[in-house]
C-alpha cells in the first residue's frame, strides 16, 4: 500500500500541467500562511496576543481555526476568509427570493460571473464593517493599552489594512481555484486548521505533563477523533443509488438506449459548507460583542460561545437550514425529472414527470435529513466533549470535518488529472470518492 502511495505521488510530477497546479496552489497556500504572520499596524500585538490567549476564552479558540491563528494575532489577515462566506450566504440566499438574482442564476456562465462581482462587493463591505468594529474594540478594550496612538487615523488605518487582507485572500483563493488544485476557499480554511495542528498537539502534551490531563482523558480524545474520522470518511462516500432504465429508441439506422444505470445521490450533499456557514453567521454578532466592553454586551458574547446552550442550540439549527438549502441549490428534482424524461428515462414504477420529480424529491428529503443529523453530531458532539475536557478546539469535529472532506475533494481532483492522462490514483480499484464525485 505504501509502496503504490509512493508511486501515485511521483506520478503527479510526470504530468506537466497537474505539476505546475500543484506548485501553484502551494505557493499560494505559503503566501497565505507568511500573510498570516504580518502585524496590523499601530498595535501592541504582544500585549493584544497575551491578552487575547488568556481572556478570549472559547470563542476566540473556535474562530482562530479559521484564519489560521491571525485573529489572536491581529495580523493583516485578522478577518479570514469569513467575510467572503458571509456574503457568500447573503447572496445564496437572496438568489431565492430577489427575482433578478434568480434570473442571473439561470442564465449560465454570464449570470455567474455576475453573482460573483456581487459576491465580492459584499465582501468587501462585510469586511469594512467587521474592521471598523474591531478597530473601535481595541480602542475600548483595557483603556487603549493595546492601541499605540487611539483615534481617527488609527481606526482608519485598521479598517483599510483588514479590508485589504481579506480582499488578497478572496483574489488569492479563487486563483487556486483557477490555476491550481482543489477550491481554493475552502483550502485557504484547510491551510489554517492543519497550520495550527502542531501547535494544538504541543499544546495537550504539555497539559498532560503538568497534570491538567490525565492519561484516560487524553485516551478518550484519541478514540473519540479517530471515531469521527471513521465516520466522516464512510459516510462522506456514501450515496443512495436510484435505478433509472432508458428505453430504446431507433435514430437512422441506429439504436439508442435500452441500458439500466442510476442515480448516485449523496447522503451529504452539502458537503462542509452547512458548518462553516454557520459558524460564519454565528461568528459575525460574537466577534463584534468580543470587542465592546459592555456588561450585558459580554454576556450576549459569551451566549454565543460554543459549548453554551445557545450557541449548541443555533449551531444545529443553522447546520439542519443549510444542508436542506444547499442541497436544494444544487439538485432540482424537476430538473432531474424533465431531463430523463426527455432521454427516454423512467426509474422502474414510477410515471416519467411529475411523479418522478415527487420520488426524487422524497428520496432526496429522507437522506438529506439523514446527512443533516450525521453532520449536526460530528460537528456538536466532539466540540462539547472537548469543551468540558477543556481541550483545544483544533481537535473538533467542525475541523476535523473540513480537514477531511476538503482532503477529499483535492485528492479526488488529483486522480482525475491522472486518470485523464493514463496514470494509475490512489486507489486499485475505482475512482476516489470525494465530495463531490
Amino acid at each position: 500500500m505504501l509502496e503504490r502511495l509512493i508511486t501515485s505521488l511521483q506520478n503527479i510530477f510526470k504530468i506537466p500541467e497537474l505539476r505546475s497546479r500543484v506548485f501553484f496552489t502551494l505557493a499560494m497556500l505559503a503566501v497565505y500562511r507568511i500573510g498570516a504572520h504580518i502585524p496590523t499596524p499601530g498595535i501592541n500585538n504582544e500585549e493584544l496576543f497575551n491578552f487575547l490567549q488568556q481572556q478570549g476564552g472559547a470563542l476566540l479558540g473556535f474562530l482562530d481555526i479559521f484564519s489560521g491563528g491571525a485573529l489572536s494575532r491581529l495580523t493583516i489577515f485578522a478577518l479570514g476568509i469569513m467575510p467572503y462566506i458571509s456574503a457568500s450566504i447573503i447572496l445564496q440566499l437572496l438568489t431565492v427570493v430577489v427575482p433578478h438574482l434568480s434570473k442571473l442564476a439561470k442564465e449560465g456562465e454570464r449570470g455567474r460571473k455576475t453573482i460573483i462581482q456581487y459576491t465580492r462587493y459584499g465582501t468587501i463591505g462585510i469586511a469594512l464593517i467587521q474592521g471598523f468594529g474591531i478597530s473601535l474594540g481595541l480602542e475600548g478594550m483595557q483603556q487603549g493599552a493595546f492601541v499605540l496612538e487611539p483615534g481617527w487615523p488609527f481606526r482608519f488605518m485598521t479598517v483599510i489594512t483588514l479590508t485589504a487582507g481579506t480582499a488578497f485572500l478572496m483574489w488569492l483563493g479563487e486563483q487556486i481555484t483557477e490555476r491550481g488544485v482543489g477550491n481554493g476557499i475552502s483550502l485557504i480554511i484547510f491551510a489554517g486548521i492543519v497550520a495550527r495542528l502542531p501547535s494544538a498537539v504541543v499544546q495537550t502534551f504539555d497539559l498532560y505533563q503538568v497534570g491538567q490531563i490525565s492519561l484516560p482523558f487524553l485516551i478518550i480524545l484519541v478514540v473519540v477523533m479517530l471515531g469521527v474520522m471513521t465516520a466522516i470518511v464512510f459516510l462522506e462516500s456514501g450515496r443512495r443509488k436510484v435505478a433509472v432504465q432508458y428505453a430504446k429508441r431507433v435514430v437512422g439506422r441506429r439504436v439508442y438506449g435500452g441500458q439500466s444505470t442510476h442515480i448516485p445521490l449523496k447522503i451529504n450533499t452539502a458537503g462542509v459548507i452547512p458548518p462553516i456557514f454557520a459558524s460564519s453567521i454565528i461568528a459575525f454578532p460574537a466577534t463584534i460583542t468580543g470587542f465592546i466592553q459592555v456588561p450585558w454586551v459580554q454576556s450576549i458574547g459569551a451566549q454565543l460561545a460554543p459549548g453554551s446552550v445557545l450557541y449548541t442550540l443555533m449551531y444545529v439549527s443553522m447546520i439542519v437550514f443549510f444542508c436542506f438549502f444547499y442541497t436544494a441549490v444544487v439538485l432540482n428534482p424537476v430538473d432531474m425529472a424533465d431531463n430523463m424524461k426527455k432521454y427516454g428515462g423512467f426509474i422502474p414504477g414510477i410515471r416519467p414527470g411529475q411523479k418522478t420529480a415527487d420520488y426524487i424529491y422524497r428520496v432526496l428529503t429522507r437522506i438529506t435529513f439523514a446527512g443533516a443529523i450525521y453532520l449536526a453530531i460530528v460537528c456538536v458532539i466532539p466540540e462539547l466533549l472537548i469543551y468540558k475536557l477543556n481541550m483545544p478546539f483544533y481537535f473538533g469535529g467542525t475541523s476535523l470535518l473540513i480537514v477531511i472532506g476538503v482532503g477529499l475533494d483535492t485528492a479526488q481532483q488529483i486522480e482525475s488529472h491522472m486518470l485523464m492522462r493514463n496514470y494509475e490514483g490512489f486507489l486499485s480499484k475505482g475512482r476516489l470518492k470525494g465530495r463531490s464525485g
